[in-house]
């Protein structure tokens, strides 16, 4: 007869070897579970955040709206200093104009208005998702150096002997100025409309006009160049400006880090040029 004691023992030689085989088993599979190497935790399945983080590189064109020329060239620099092997180039002019050369299929990967309302041109037309606002600015009006014209004000827009530049109306600019005249009950009679702000802005520069009524950024980023004289309507219509990734965008990875990129860090840089916080 066989001694329990012993035949415990037995049992337990018996089971020994299983329990190994099972306890290795669990091992290879957790291992084949940890990170990199397959299903449930493999690189194919990472989230989108966690692939290549940190490696932003290759090109964009980002289009931006005219307004934007200085401030965005200093943010575009710095985003390639923060993301060695990125390269930006850029597209300025009248949001409008961009706006229709996105809509008809032009190549690009971030788009900047300087409104909502042009912005809407491209979301609504299904070339872009949710835009953030990053900036607003208001106008002012820039004469030559000494205004030589004796620009006082609004009225001198509505002044047949005055000669003054605004933007084309279907363009942001024109727009905010037609509405600051509406408020200011103003019939202006200019003696030319521009196709983009920085265009009415040269005609000041080159002392072409007594007047243009312009962005404060434009009259700051213009120096020495012209004077600027602010008037109390302007307060009243504020330029809200937008950001979007283009649907469109080969390089979605590295357009979406631009566009955190102007509505991070790039905010310095946009208060420093005279534009007002999102």
């Amino acid at each position: 007869m066989i001694d329990p004691e012993q035949r415990m023992i037995t049992v337990r030689r018996h089971r020994s070897p299983m329990i190994i085989i099972m306890l290795t088993a669990l091992l290879v599979i957790a291992g084949c579970g940890g990170p990199g190497n397959g299903a449930g935790g493999g690189r194919g399945n990472a989230p989108s955040s966690s692939i290549g983080a940190g490696k932003i590189t290759g090109r964009i064109t980002v289009l931006a709206a005219a307004s934007l020329t200085e401030a965005f060239t200093t943010i575009g620099k710095n985003f390639r200093t923060a993301h060695p092997g990125t390269s930006v180039t850029f597209s300025f002019g009248s949001s409008s104009t961009l706006a229709t050369q996105v809509n008809q299929g032009a190549p690009g990967d971030v788009f900047a208005s300087a409104d909502e309302r042009t912005m809407r041109l491209v979301t609504g037309a299904g070339n872009a998702g949710d835009p953030r606002i990053f900036a607003t600015n208001t106008l002012e009006i820039a004469v030559p150096p000494g205004n030589p014209g004796k620009i006082t004000g609004l009225a001198d827009f509505a002044d047949g002997s005055k000669k003054t530049a605004l933007c084309a109306e279907e363009v942001p600019c024109g727009a905010a100025a037609r509405r600051v005249f509406a408020k200011a009950g103003i019939t202006p009679e200019p003696a030319s409309y521009e196709t983009d702000v920085k265009a009415a802005l040269r005609k000041v520069e080159q002392d072409e006009v007594d007047a243009a009524l312009v962005y404060r950024t434009d009259v700051a980023a213009a120096g020495d160049k012209v004077d600027g004289i602010s008037f109390p309507e302007a307060a009243s219509v504020i330029n809200k400006y937008p950001i979007v990734v283009l649907n469109g965008s080969a390089n979605s990875a590295t357009a979406a880090a631009f566009a955190d990129y102007v509505t991070g860090p790039g905010e310095r840089i946009l208060g420093r040029a005279g534009f007002g916080a999102p």
